[in-house]
């Protein structure tokens, strides 16, 4: 029996978010096409016959513009001193450029970890660029304990990944109950879905200022509806005005979209009650980030 801990880095929107589903068969951390989704150390449990892994889904490694940008790298490196294996992914339809290049010498910095690298989105990629890819990034590195293409969203080579990764395990009990498949709360889960129901369709410049927060999650005694009460925070009125949209049809969209994702979720029907507030600058303010979680 093997167990441990891996986390999958790259720039932001490689896919690692996706890639740690497939793995974990259900949806555990948020996809957006907007960079820079994730926001927390997410973990996904894998259950295999010969072992556990616990994948670490983290925020993209990129060059911080704000306070929140700067701790979602320095929450980056605390993740990659902990894990077992370091997995750098790198799309196969992209040319490794300078920022993979750059993340992959800083895994010099965590020589506990095993290292692999794993070329991604095969499925949108022609054989050719694919071949170039797996050149290119073999190529970053001498250490690399195994170079892996697959498609997270086909399912291409998921199982050599997972069968890869155990091997590279220390022996050892399985480190959740099985069945178990994230450690997430379930009002992180909850504030992670609307938020990217609210990421939906938005201008390239809001997804950023985009956070959300619980206030209440309540069974009603006289039905089987949950409430389910939540804040959609944004930085500038301008913003508060696009995310409640024409007369609310914006916001009303956002809510059925999340609202079909939390029902599976918590087993009942769903009253969900959206409130869009101000909290103006919060990506720089360490008051306003700790409020929110960062």
């Amino acid at each position: 029996m093997r167990s441990g801990f891996v986390t999958f880095v790259g720039r932001p929107n490689v896919g690692k978010s996706t890639l740690t589903n497939a793995l974990v068969g259900e949806k555990v951390a948020i996809t957006s096409a907007k960079p820079q989704t994730t926001r927390r150390a997410i973990r996904g449990i894998v259950n295999r016959p010969a072992g556990q892994l616990v994948i670490v889904d983290t925020p993209g490694i990129h060059k911080p513009r704000t306070l929140l940008g700067q701790r979602l790298n320095d929450l980056v490196e605390q993740v990659l001193g902990d894990v077992d294996v370091i997995a750098l992914c790198v799309p196969a339809g992209e040319k490794v450029g300078p920022g993979d290049r750059r993340i992959a010498a800083s895994l010099d910095g965590y020589g506990r970890a095993k290292k692999v690298a794993i070329v991604t989105k095969t499925d949108d990629a022609s054989k050719d660029e694919i071949m170039e890819r797996l050149m290119e990034v073999d190529s970053l590195r001498e250490d690399w304990a195994a170079v892996i293409p697959l498609s997270a969203v086909s399912g291409d080579q998921l199982d050599v990944l997972s069968d890869e990764l155990l091997q590279l395990m220390p022996e050892g009990p399985a480190l959740y109950p099985e069945g178990m498949t994230t450690d997430e709360a379930i009002e992180d889960r909850i504030a992670e879905i609307i938020r990217e129901s609210a990421l939906e369709g938005v201008r390239d410049e809001l997804p950023h200022s985009i956070a959300v927060t619980i206030e209440d999650i309540s069974e009603r005694e006289d039905s089987d509806l949950t409430d389910v009460f939540a804040n959609i925070v944004v930085e500038r009125d301008s913003q508060k005005a696009i995310i409640i949209g024409r007369k609310g049809s914006r916001l009303k969209d956002v809510g059925a979209r999340a609202r079909a994702q939390i029902e599976p979720l918590l087993g009942t029907r769903v009253f969900l009650s959206l409130h869009v507030r101000v909290a103006k600058e919060w990506q720089r303010d360490p008051k306003q980030l700790g409020r929110l979680g960062f």
